[in-house]
């Protein structure tokens, strides 16, 4: 996550529970995945290559913002993806080199 403006960061090791506290939210556009919007808050539980419950980051998809719930990371099969699930259990999986290209930030 591009996170370069986070003011506060708290993580809570018995849980694995990570929040963050930006200025305000961002809005980041990659070259394959498309817009990316990150909220002033955003929060998760954490697991082996998995965020769970994630809140404050949503992607746009044919002109509808969508919340993003659950990322996962297969790191077993060659080329490794990125598995991204909103609440209705709605997935797209895409190359792990996908989300690690150049970034534009939005105004």
């Amino acid at each position: 996550m591009p996170l370069n403006h986070f003011n506060e960061f708290g993580y809570k090791k018995t849980t694995r529970f990570i929040g963050l506290k930006q200025e305000k939210a961002f809005k980041y556009l990659f070259k394959k995945l498309g817009l990316t919007s990150y909220g002033a808050e955003i929060t998760t539980l954490t697991g082996d290559c998995q965020l769970k419950r994630l809140t404050g980051v949503k992607s746009k998809e044919m002109m509808i913002w969508i919340t993003l719930f659950d990322v996962f990371m297969d790191d077993t099969k060659v080329p490794r993806k990125n598995y991204f699930a909103n609440l209705m259990g709605l997935s797209q999986s895409y190359l792990t080199t996908t989300v690690e290209d150049e970034l534009k930030e939005m105004k």
